[in-house]
């Protein structure tokens, strides 16, 4: 009998201290670089403020893209990259007129990346810093918040940060059009 508990303990035990383990894993997990990116669980609640953009919702989106000049918009949602491509894995749809700058949210980018990111960003902007930009992904999404904190250090002025993004557009019964990235690099 006290056999039979102990070969029954020691799975119960080895499982505990997994759970205890890998627990403590997650709890170390930095979810911000030393920059003040968000590099980890990109899929989570984001918060209610981010310095140096407005935050805007699917009415006052609406209202900016009836303004001259008419904002520019930025998709950052991410597309697999493999071997020097875009892997379409499944179709992505964006609010009409975006660009989707795939993968510039994320919050450790590569020189190749960020190059990619400013020089789309220099030419939808025509080099004009103070053009409206307008940078959504999803709702519960860090990498259109990433995105607007990069882009104000690059100088934007004039930033918004459609937060709840995609998600709000289609909940809205708004048109949404087949998306493509722009060509990398």
């Amino acid at each position: 009998m006290l056999r039979a508990r102990r070969c029954l303990l020691r799975p119960t035990l080895a499982a505990l201290s997994l759970s205890l383990l890998l627990g403590v894993a997650h709890a170390e997990t930095a979810l911000f670089s030393s920059d003040g990116y968000r590099i980890a669980l990109y899929r989570s609640p984001t918060p209610n403020q981010l310095d140096g953009a407005a935050i805007i919702d699917t009415t006052a989106l609406q209202a900016l893209l009836k303004q001259t000049p008419r904002p520019v918009l930025i998709d950052v949602y991410r597309r697999q990259w493999l071997q020097g491509r875009f892997i379409e894995d499944q179709p992505h749809e964006n609010v009409p007129g975006s660009h989707w700058l795939a993968n510039t949210g994320d919050g450790d980018l590569s020189a190749e990346w960020a190059g990619y990111f400013a020089r789309h960003l220099t030419a939808l902007t025509a080099g004009d810093l103070a053009q409206p930009l307008v940078f959504y992904c999803r709702s519960d999404c860090w990498l259109s918040w990433n995105a607007v904190k990069r882009a104000a250090a690059m100088g934007y002025k004039t930033l918004y940060w459609y937060r709840d993004g995609l998600d709000a557009w289609q909940a809205a019964n708004l048109p949404v059009m087949a998306a493509q990235p722009e060509p990398f690099p």
